[in-house]
């Protein structure tokens, strides 16, 4: 395995942080200055106009930080075409977000988008080809069910850190998280080159939270969400499948998105359609709670999600995720068959 190349660690960190910490005022600037501002809503937590540019700066500081730690490590063909993926679709996220940004896109050109970025990434290879069996070993997919999987994965990821967005520093430090575990992961799994992209993920995330953290001065917005989503499923392929360590730590998250589409579809509503209190952030702070005792919380249960991830076994895994699954099915399931008052 050798031994971890410490200084483009270094270099990918730094850079990433001090990026984002330069670039987020420029955008926030950039938003004010052209429009790009969201307004309070009814049913929304947010009481001041804010600008909604946060994304891009996010972006711009991943990539520089990719560009200046990625050159200073080996790495083989396959990573190098992979890597390459992730970036060509990271650049193809400005398309979606500046179009939505001027237009503000409905939920099926967004959808569009996010199937077009899922088939740019297959295209560079990163096809979800097998599965951890708890038993041990590897479960091979064939590629009429690698691709659709794969689809699935990358949009539902997409849509679930869109969905996590409607709190204060909540997208950035879930991601941050995330990021932290899958570097730790793909070190553990002496994959050096793989492991300095989630660390400049994490490193841009806990950059923006400086702006972005109760009470935020800027958000991300599409393009920050839809970045954060796409990196976050691509990173947990592109080393290896890490489906279920990404998984793990976004359990919460995916769960309440699953449970947000499904009692609102029950209420005849559009899933994609804010403005109530569906979010389990949106109950908590009906229940009390503030908007920074909340972004902790949800925070320590993501942690404890990667700490599980990294220390269990298969079979534990597995116990686990049916567990966990079928109470969100027997929630699921309440809010189906509870009728939605009449108006």
């Amino acid at each position: 395995m050798g031994h971890p190349p410490i200084v483009p660690m270094l270099v990918a960190l730094l850079v990433s942080v001090l990026g984002v910490l330069l670039l987020t005022p420029i955008a926030g600037w950039a938003g004010r200055r052209i429009g790009l501002v969201d307004q309070p809503r009814s049913g929304e937590l947010q009481r001041t106009a804010i600008p909604r540019s946060g994304g891009y700066a996010l972006l711009t500081a991943f990539l520089i930080a990719s560009a200046a730690s990625l050159p200073l490590v080996h790495h083989s063909g396959d990573e190098l075409t992979r890597v390459t993926g992730l970036i060509v679709g990271i650049v193809l996220v400005l398309p979606i977000a500046i179009i939505d940004d001027l237009k503000r896109l409905g939920p099926m050109p967004q959808l569009v988008g996010q199937v077009g970025l899922a088939f740019v990434a297959m295209s560079f290879g990163l096809i979800i080809r097998s599965v951890a069996n708890p038993f041990g070993g590897l479960i091979v997919l064939p590629l009429v069910v690698g691709i659709p999987f794969t689809l699935i994965w990358v949009v539902g990821m997409i849509n679930t850190l869109n969905f996590v967005d409607t709190m204060d520093g909540l997208a950035a430090g879930v991601t941050a998280i995330a990021g932290v575990v899958l570097f730790a992961r793909s070190v553990s799994l002496g994959q050096y080159t793989i492991s300095l992209l989630p660390l400049a993920l994490a490193g841009v995330c806990v950059g923006f939270l400086r702006y972005n953290f109760t009470p935020a001065r800027i958000f991300m917005g599409t393009s920050g969400s839809t970045f954060l989503g796409f990196t976050l499923a691509i990173l947990a392929l592109i080393g290896g499948a890490k489906i279920a360590t990404a998984a793990f730590v976004l359990g919460l998250p995916i769960i309440d998105v699953a449970l947000v589409i499904v009692q609102r579809s029950a209420k005849r509503r559009s899933p994609f359609v804010g403005g109530d209190s569906a979010h389990l952030p949106h109950r908590l702070v009906q229940r009390g709670f503030s908007a920074k005792r909340i972004a902790l919380l949800i925070y320590a249960v993501c942690a404890a999600g990667g700490t599980l991830a990294m220390t269990l076994n298969g079979v534990e895994k597995l116990s686990i995720m049916v567990v966990v699954g079928a109470v969100a099915v027997v929630i699921a399931l309440r809010f189906v068959t509870t009728r939605a008052p009449s108006s």
